[in-house]
């Protein structure tokens, strides 16, 4: 479905090292010094879910397919981004392409890596960005005023609905504050999202630590997450050396490393469940002899759409889905044993897909 998450943040916070590990690549150029980052670098990484491992174990699948999330590699933004400094312009047109934003954001000192604004304040960062981001969107709606208020008056019911969401953005952008936290009815929200706000982008905010701090993070990442909460965001503790170093290890010593920094697992699995789940997405599962495979999809989606995302025929003729939830399916050891304990359902067009759901479609050709 193309959902892709925007890597952002000032220069040298650590943003390309991240996305080099997320992708295990060199793709993206990391070097100490501003605008190392010119083209947006695209990764593809696999979305961590021990689910799907243990359903092919039961169905004997010969493959194993999980389902993947994208991530835009974007060049650090600077003060003044929105009216064209550094290289903005192109910066804000890359993140405006993508569907969230994860904001990495460094917590660490180390006097050998500059900071582009000469001092460690990662929310002082994080107002830097949203600032940009905010004047950037008040320039852009603005803009759209006057035009929309003549066909407004001439009667033109969608430009009274879009003038007054944009109205709406413009007082929260006027005081300071992201066009997210406008208050959006459910049937205006393809509206809203036709209006292209940068600011209205789900944010995760990903804290960049020294290695000492991966496992419990510091006062630095303590800040952000404070900040985080109180706008109902997220944020990640991540050691962006520490994971570029596991991501060159073969599988087989990544577990030996991960117990000697004190870590479970690596810190980009967090990272990229918390994107998956900033952008409202869901697993469900198709599992047989050949192969085990995660799809993606929005929550809410129902069960016909949710075909679609494996071939569009399977959405025109849909007929019903064979659904057995993922507990009632390993519960019963696959297939055969759900049906026996009454755990198999058929499901019609109006059946919204659940998390987890291990689903057979049904459909005419």
């Amino acid at each position: 479905m193309g959902f892709k998450c925007g890597i952002v943040g000032l220069p040298n916070v650590g943003k390309s090292t991240l996305f080099n590990a997320l992708t295990q690549t060199a793709a993206a150029q990391a070097a100490n010094y501003p605008f190392c980052t010119i083209e947006p670098n695209v990764g593809d990484v696999a979305v961590p879910d021990p689910r799907i491992e243990r359903l092919a174990k039961i169905a004997g699948s010969k493959e194993i397919i999980p389902t993947r999330l994208t991530f835009v590699d974007i060049a650090g933004l600077v003060r003044g981004a929105s009216k064209g400094e550094g290289l903005g312009n192109q910066f804000l047109a890359n993140i405006r392409e993508c569907d969230a934003i994860a904001h990495v954001v460094r917590c660490f000192v180390d006097d050998d890596v500059t900071h582009v604004e000469g001092k460690i304040a990662p929310v002082a960062d994080i107002e830097t960005i949203e600032t940009e981001l905010m004047l950037a969107d008040l320039e852009s709606l603005e803009k759209r005023v006057v035009a929309l208020e003549k066909k407004a008056r001439g009667a033109d019911k969608e430009a009274k609905e879009t003038l007054d969401l944009v109205m709406r953005c413009l007082v929260l952008l006027r005081e300071g504050r992201p066009a997210r936290l406008a208050e959006v009815k459910p049937d205006e929200r393809k509206l809203f999202s036709s209006l292209g706000l940068l600011s209205s982008k789900p944010v995760l905010y990903v804290c960049n630590v020294e290695e000492a701090s991966a496992a419990e993070g510091n006062a630095f990442s303590e800040a952000v997450a404070a900040r985080a909460a109180e706008e109902g965001a997220v944020a990640v503790v991540v050691s962006a050396k520490i994971e570029s170093e596991i991501a060159v290890l073969p599988a087989g010593e990544q577990t030996d490393y991960l117990e000697a920094v004190g870590l479970e697992e690596p810190g980009l699995n967090r990272v990229i469940r918390a994107g998956y789940d900033l952008l409202r997405l869901i697993t469900y599962f198709t599992v047989g002899p050949k192969e085990a495979r995660a799809w993606t999809i929005a929550a809410g989606t129902r069960a016909p759409a949710a075909a679609g995302v494996i071939h569009t025929d399977f959405e025109k003729g849909f007929i019903r889905a064979e659904t057995i939830g993922y507990d009632d399916y390993v519960a019963a050891n696959g297939e055969a044993g759900a049906r026996e304990a009454g755990k198999f359902r058929l499901e019609g067009k109006e059946y919204v897909v659940a998390d987890g759901d291990v689903l057979h479609f049904r459909f005419a050709n």
